[in-house]
């Protein structure tokens, strides 16, 4: 997987004489739509804390554009571009929807205070530079009729949208969405998954962990099942949809 855009390599996270992730290794191309399903308790979202930095792997590989990431601290994952959101909805409850965004966009300033307390052109520039990013996101995700609400004055929905466009703020390559549909209701759920193919053709690549199996199989180009922290099948939807191990992972019940 070398040639991989990003790759995990027998990926395993033990607390202490639990397994949670066994030896996963999947790759994701650029442009791809991946996800990472599984029943409850498979490993997913541990999986996902690993890859982001949250939790230091027991052993594996993790690699984004040929450098490797394992063991980093999160903010530093994140300056090579790999954005995660979070199975909780984390807004800042009292901030703004345009402030949250503008949030998002730290990694994008001019840090030096000396260049901030003189107004330099850099950090003017930069300034500039947020301000216009901010807008295209605002309009992009829908935000904009929104911008200037209190992130707690939001529907649990826009809540949710939010916190994809505060990830977008941040410049993903690859982007992370754990669970981005759950608690929406139908309307909510097709204009996030319209978003994520928007991200796709705007050239960010996308990792899920969805346990709406519909959505699943409509947007994905290919899925990783896990089952008790092992990958058990990796495929197309097709695939994988038809595949008795995973059918039998989920208690018989079609993935269809």
């Amino acid at each position: 997987m070398k040639d991989a855009f990003f790759s995990a390599e027998d990926l395993t996270v033990q607390f202490g004489g639990l397994t949670a992730v066994d030896h996963l290794t999947f790759g994701i191309q650029r442009g791809e739509i991946i996800s990472l399903i599984g029943p409850n308790g498979a490993g997913k979202t541990t999986a996902f804390n690993a890859i982001t930095g949250f939790i230091k792997p027991s052993k594996g590989s993790i690699r984004f554009l040929g450098e490797e990431l394992t063991g980093l601290k999160p903010f530093r994952i994140a300056e090579h571009g790999v954005i995660r959101t979070f199975q909780q909805t984390k807004v800042f409850p009292d901030v703004t929807v345009e402030e949250s965004i503008r949030m998002g966009a730290h990694k994008m300033a001019e840090k030096g205070m000396i260049a901030i307390l003189i107004n330099s052109l850099p950090y003017r520039k930069k300034e500039e530079e947020i301000l216009e990013r901010t807008e295209h996101i605002l309009t992009f995700t829908g935000l904009a009729e929104k911008a200037a609400v209190l992130a707690k004055n939001l529907s649990y929905g826009e809540q949710r949208l939010l916190e994809i466009a505060v990830a977008l703020a941040a410049e993903p390559r690859l982007l992370l969405c754990d669970e981005p549909v759950s608690g929406m209701n139908p309307e909510e759920s097709r204009s996030t998954m319209e978003l994520i193919r928007a991200l796709r053709n705007q050239g960010i690549t996308i990792l899920l962990v969805e346990h709406d199996m519909k959505v699943v199989m409509d947007i994905s180009d290919r899925i990783v099942v896990l089952n008790y922290g092992k990958k058990i099948a990796e495929g197309s939807p097709r695939e994988v949809s038809e595949n008795p191990e995973v059918i039998e992972a989920y208690l018989g019940g079609s993935l269809k």
